[in-house]
């Protein structure tokens, strides 16, 4: 299971400009530019929590395991409670479009400057 999370953890430090850091002394936020796309617990569960399409947030969150994000949801983020939940694939396609949801919201200038490349 851990080794589930190692590899979000890997995927998400692989995006492009793409920052982390500990924030609420037991998270670990990823954050593109001075946007969060990512939220990990700092303890060993696995629950993750991330930005979707709004189009998309009530049918993902019907899923058993997956539920709306404290907090967030009203900026249609939800929460994956562990690795079992949805396939890792699943995971990633996932995070890489909350990342793309996010740094679509930077402008031209903070995106060039991250190395994020233009739409």
């Amino acid at each position: 299971m851990d080794r589930g999370k190692d590899g979000l953890l890997h995927f998400c430090r692989s995006l492009p400009g793409a920052t982390e850091d500990v924030k609420w002394s037991d998270h670990l936020v990823f954050s593109v530019g001075d946007k969060m796309f990512a939220i990990f617990d700092v303890s060993a569960s696995e629950a993750v929590r991330l930005k979707v399409d709004p189009a998309v947030f009530s049918i993902l969150t019907q899923q058993p395991g997956v539920s709306p994000a404290p907090y967030l949801a009203r900026q249609s983020w939800i929460k994956i409670e562990n690795s079992d939940t949805l396939p890792v694939d699943a995971v990633q396609d996932l995070l890489r479009e909350s990342y793309d949801l996010v740094a679509a919201k930077l402008s031209k200038r903070a995106r060039e400057r991250l190395g994020i490349l233009p739409e």
